[in-house]
Formats: C-alpha cells, structure tokens, sequence
C-alpha cells in the first residue's frame, strides 16, 4: 500500500562533478536518471574512475522499472556497466546516446534498450516521462518532465540556451512553457556554471577562434577534446577541410565514438577527408589535422603519450600546433599543467583556454538559469550537478527568481528528500562514501587502503624479515632488510644498526609470534623515525626456526 511519498535520491553529481545519477522511488517503482563516472582526485592513488554507489538501488533492483539517460557523455553513461552487472531494467535513450552505450556495452543481448527521441511520452507507472531538445556539447541531449502521483517534476538535463548550435539542435522553449503552465513541483537544474554571470557563448563563437589559428599553422595541427564531444569534433572537421587539410583520428574512445557518431549521422566528413595513421608519413605536415583525447591530461590518452613520445604512430615535434579544447575537470588540472609543459618542451605551439579562447561551455550561465527557473516557475527547487559552491550559487539564482528560500534544498550525494502533500523535506541518507573501480572491479572505498598508498608516495616501505629460534627467540643469523622509496643515499648502515638493536631488544622480551611482530613494528617504525625522520609502511616479518 503507497505512503503517497515520492523520494528524490541523488546517487552521484550532487556536491562533485561527475558519476551523475538520479533515483525517483514512489511506493515500489523506481526510476533511475543516468549512471555516469567521475574522474578520481588526487589523492586516490591507483584508481580509474569513481562510480555511484549503487547498494541503494541493489538491494530493490526487482523495483528498477526504467532506466533514463539524458545525453551520451561518460559522467552519465560510463557507470552503466556496473549498474547493469546487477539490475535488469529496459534502458531509454535518445539515438546517439543509444550508440554510444552499445560502444560501452557489447554483450547487447542481455541488455533491453530502446530509442527515444524529443517528442516522446514515455509510461513507466506510476511515472510518465515527456522528452524535450536541449542544447548541449553533444547532439541528441534531451531534458524531463516527469508527471508523478504527487506532482511535475521538470529535470533539465545538461543544458545551455544556444541559439545557433553546431548541431542544429536548441533548447526547446516551447516545451519548457508548456510544462511551465501545467504547474510544476520541482525543478531539478544544472549548476555546473552557476558562478559565471551572464549568457554561455555559442558554439558556434568557435569558429572564428578556429579559423585564426588554422589560418597561421605552418604544420601540423593537433586538436584534443573529450571523444564524446561530437559537435567539437564536426567544427574541427568543418574547419579542416576549409583550410585544405585532411583529417586523422586518434585514440581509442574518440575512433570507436567517431566511428558510430558518423555512421548515425551526428558527423560528416567525405571519406576522402579522412586520413589513415599510416598514411601521416605521406601527406604534408601543413596538410594534417589530428583529433585526439587527452584535454584532461589522462595518462594513457593519445595527447599524452604523443607529447610523451610513447605513442606507436604519432609524436608532438616542432612546429606542430596542438589546441586544447576543454576545460580542466576540478582535480585535472596538474595532470593538464604537466602535459601542457611537456608540449611546449617539445616546441609546439599550444593553445588553451586560459589564453585564447577555444573551448565553450555546454553548461548554463547564471542568466540561462535563472530563465529557466522563471519559465517553470516551480514549487520546489533543487540544484544538481556541481560542486558544492555551485549548488549554493544556483540556490541565490532561484531565490533571486521569487522562489521562497523553505522551498529550496541544497542536497548532496545520498541524501534523500521526500515530497508528499503536506510538503517537502530532507529525510536522512542512503549512501555515504565513494565506490572506486580499481582493477578488476568496483570496490567500496577503503580509507586505510588510500591512506597506505600515499603514505607509500610518500616515505617507501621498510620489510625487516627476522629468524628467531623457536625455544630461545634469540636472533638467528642476519636480519633481511628490504626497502623502496624510503632510504637515501648513505643511510643504510647506521639505519641497519639500529633496526638490529630494536630487533634483539624486542626478541629478548619473549612472547608468541604474533606479540613479537606486533612489538617489532612498533619499535621498528620509532627507530625509522628516529633515524630518518621519515615514516615508512613498515611491515615486520618474524620466523622461527
């Protein structure tokens, strides 16, 4: 029997950027709005990506009716395997965002996807969901309104209010006015820009930007953008052929992204503009664009390895004019400073946000938001996908708008918030710490696991391994020191003398094998201390013989 309450469970993209993921829960349906990925911070050592935290919607996974994603970028597609490992529900998309999920998942026979377009009423009881245009950096973006048993819900999606987009493609205003006059509960909005004033620039502002910069290159030029950004891709192209060059792609994701992307029509570009890798050494320097990942400075991407020289069919070299169109992830930007230096040590010429401009924004302005809001009017109001700060700036933008400030919810990863008819509040949490894929699987977060490894950046290791006799505990032979990262130069005879010292002292105490180990890595991380002034990972081994 219904409680009559509607849950908005945000699983990711609320006070980060990234892994967005929205869940609606009324009675015992659920309905799932994308599963993207985050890009790991700094501090997490060893992992690839970070992903919701699914064990909310695992432990109801009979209850997902519908899964929505909103456009084909990796923050709301790339989490979609994990999630698919254990919840069966018919996947809904809009064409392009369905190719580029079937580039992610291949085993299509066990996966129930279906093609929407803008326009579309979808029934998915007790929800009905109306699909509408918006623009975006890539094609086929769509935004919600969602009719529930409590009221509208209207989710914006990524969006911008561009009014002459690469693609074709403008937020549908008509139908944001609609919705509008039927009354809305709640808007769910995008506050990736809500601290930037004013009105997000066209695409199409690229243009000129592009135009100069290919208009001077003496050789060849080298463009890096996310593999999902289709209408970059297509003014790259546009801009290539006008300027009399051919056009290579490079990297893995951005080939397979390209490759569907123009086989459905979101990309055009002559065959005989396009150009082999192994064709590079055949065609003038001044007649070549490449188009490659590598704008967020990944260490595996193709800008990255080239400006490396690791990469096995093209190197950045003098006279090459490399464009970096992208702006840094927050956390990305040492990675993207240390490949913009190895650029320019290898004599490019790089061109970056910071100095001319040559990335535009898919995200809103303060002035787009706070259109939206008005146009809407809603209810309630909830921020989404942002940092923190970008919530809150996005929360003045509504109150500014004549939203009362009781009707505002600034709400992060894991909270829930209910609206039932006698109003709307926050109501505890469901998940509370972050899931990251590190090899072979998605693994909850384990804080010691992180803290040990960058202890290990930081000081090495110390392995002492220690014979002792069984009957006596007294030291048998020479202890075996092993370290990395930890010792310098010079320091491994009085260091090796004083870990001995600690050794025999600890031994002659007697105890189990246990005791003893327990008691050695404490005596022994004092000693290393002490002669150091460094603290390793010390990991004492004791064997008796």
């Amino acid at each position: 029997m219904s409680d009559g309450t509607l849950r908005i469970i945000p699983l990711g993209g609320l006070g980060e950027i990234g892994r967005n993921m929205l869940v609606l829960e009324y009675d015992e349906a659920i309905l799932i709005i994308d599963a993207g990925i985050m890009f790991p911070e700094n501090d997490m050592l060893g992992v690839d990506v970070v992903i919701p935290d699914f064990s909310y919607v695992f432990e109801r996974a009979d209850q997902v009716k519908a899964i929505i994603i909103t456009h084909g970028h990796e923050d709301h597609i790339g989490a979609l395997p994990y999630l698919l490992d254990r919840v069966q529900a018919p996947i809904y998309a809009t064409r392009l965002t369905r190719g580029l999920i079937e580039v992610k998942l291949p085993a299509l026979k066990e996966v129930d996807i279906h093609t929407i377009k803008a326009g579309d009423r979808l029934e998915v009881p007790p929800f009905a969901v109306e699909f509408y245009n918006v623009s975006h950096s890539i094609p086929d973006g769509v935004g919600l309104g969602i009719t529930t048993p409590v009221g509208l819900i209207v989710h914006s999606g990524d969006f911008k209010f561009d009014h002459s987009p690469v693609n074709g493609q403008r937020t549908d205003f008509a139908k944001i006015a609609e919705l509008g006059s039927r009354g809305v509960l709640l808007l769910l909005s995008d506050s990736t820009n809500a601290e930037k004033p004013g009105y997000t620039p066209s695409e199409r502002y690229l243009e000129e930007t592009l135009g100069r910069i290919f208009a001077g290159a003496q050789g060849r030029v080298i463009v890096a953008t996310f593999a999902s950004n289709i209408s970059r891709i297509q003014q790259v192209i546009d801009t290539s052929e006008r300027y009399g060059r051919r056009v290579a792609i490079v990297g893995r994701s951005m080939v397979n992204n390209f490759r569907i992307a123009r086989q459905l029509g979101y990309v055009r570009v002559a065959d005989e503009l396009l150009l082999p890798l192994n064709q590079l050494r055949d065609v003038p320097d001044r007649e070549v664009t490449l188009i490659c990942t590598g704008s967020q400075g990944e260490p595996t991407s193709a800008l990255v390895r080239m400006g490396e020289r690791g990469y096995h069919s093209v190197n950045v070299k003098a006279g090459d004019t490399i464009i970096v169109s992208a702006n840094p992830i927050p956390g990305n930007e040492e990675y993207v400073n240390r490949t913009l230096d190895n650029l320019f040590r290898l004599g490019a010429d790089v061109y970056y946000d910071e100095i001319l401009d040559v990335h535009v924004s898919g995200h809103a302005s303060q002035e787009e938001q706070k259109l939206l809001i008005s146009m809407l009017r809603p209810r309630y109001f909830v921020p989404i996908h942002g940092e923190y700060r970008h919530l809150v700036w996005h929360s003045k933008l509504a109150r500014e708008c004549g939203i009362p400030q009781e009707n505002i919810f600034v709400i992060e990863t894991g909270d829930v918030l209910e609206i039932d008819q006698e109003g709307a509040r926050v109501a505890g949490r469901v998940a509370d710490h972050l899931v990251l894929v590190d090899g072979h699987g998605p693994k909850a977060v384990a804080h010691n696991v992180l803290e040990e490894r960058t202890n290990l950046a930081r000081s090495g290791f110390l392995v002492v391994v220690v014979l002792a006799d069984k009957y006596t505990n007294a030291l048998v032979g020479e202890p075996q020191i092993v370290t990395r990262g930890f010792l310098y130069e010079g320091e491994e005879v009085a260091l090796e003398a004083r870990l001995r010292e600690e050794i025999e002292e600890t031994l002659s105490r007697g105890g189990t094998r246990a005791d003893l180990t327990k008691r050695l890595q404490a005596s022994l991380e004092r000693a290393a201390y002490a002669e150091t002034g460094r603290r390793p990972i010390v990991v004492p081994v004791v064997i008796k013989v």
